[in-house]
């Protein structure tokens, strides 16, 4: 089930996990958590539950080269014991058991990515983009507010973050960053070069194809405020906003809702 997750963390600004921008003397952002196969195979979004793996985890999942494995960050549950912070975690049974792989008690990634064989996660901790080719040794780039991250699909030395001023620009693989620009978007995914998506803080669904200098907007994805977003491909879009998880199979024009969130959740 899908878990709303508001722990407010002290911070120089961005977005925080209700969607809404602040200014930069609030609190940090929190991510929300997100299910995603890679590369281009069927993404879940959602809160799970397995093995020790709290139910409100946040950050990204993501499949890599083997079949059923899946990289992850979050919390333990109440009482299971471990450090706070999961670093980065490993499934290879497609999410039912769970090891560390990486960083526990250092990190918290509220974002991560894949492409060209390398890892990408936002360690909120410290404000950090941390990068890995293995999932064990990690190189340390840029430090800056963020919510969410994308990279290029084919050039992976563009990294954008949304941020409480717009959308942030990296060209050197996320070792410095531009300033926020443009319209102020929550989450952000890139499925092809002519294809990034991203969702602002009210659930209105955007779409660039130049890379984020322009933005149309498509529509404006049901169920309230926003809280993860997955691009599988050009045309097949998934969203989870407050009520649920919604999927679009036309580019983002309309959406059918595909999981419901039960109040006991809330």
């Amino acid at each position: 089930m899908l878990q709303r997750h508001r722990r407010q963390r002290r911070g120089r600004g961005g977005i925080p996990a209700d969607g809404q921008p602040h200014s930069r003397a609030r609190h940090r952002p929190r991510r929300q958590p997100a299910l995603r196969r890679y590369p281009r195979g069927p993404v879940h979004r959602g809160e799970r539950r397995s093995g020790s793996a709290s139910r409100r985890q946040p950050g990204r999942l993501h499949g890599l080269h083997q079949a059923n494995t899946f990289l992850a960050s979050g919390h333990p549950a109440p009482g299971a014991g471990g450090p706070g912070n999961r670093g980065l975690i490993e499934s290879t049974d497609a999410g039912k058991t769970w090891k560390t792989r990486s960083l526990a008690g250092e990190a918290d990634f509220h974002a991560l990515d894949y492409a060209d064989g390398t890892v990408y996660g936002y360690d909120s901790t410290g404000g950090l983009l941390r990068v890995s080719k293995d999932g064990t040794t990690w190189e340390n780039r840029a430090r800056l507010e963020a919510l969410d991250i994308a990279v290029n699909p084919i050039s992976p030395g563009t990294v954008l973050a949304t941020t409480a001023d717009g959308v942030a620009k990296s060209t050197d693989g996320g070792k410095t960053f531009t300033a926020g620009k443009g319209p102020v978007m929550a989450f952000v995914s890139w499925a092809k070069p002519d294809a990034l998506y991203a969702i602002d803080p009210t659930g209105g669904l955007n779409r660039s194809t130049d890379g984020g200098i322009t933005w149309k907007k498509t529509a404006t994805v049901p169920g309230g405020q926003p809280q993860a977003l997955t691009a599988v491909d050009a045309r097949r879009i998934l969203a989870a906003t407050q009520d649920g998880v919604y999927e679009s199979r036309d580019s983002g024009k309309t959406f059918t809702k595909r999981l419901a969130v039960s109040d006991s959740t809330h």
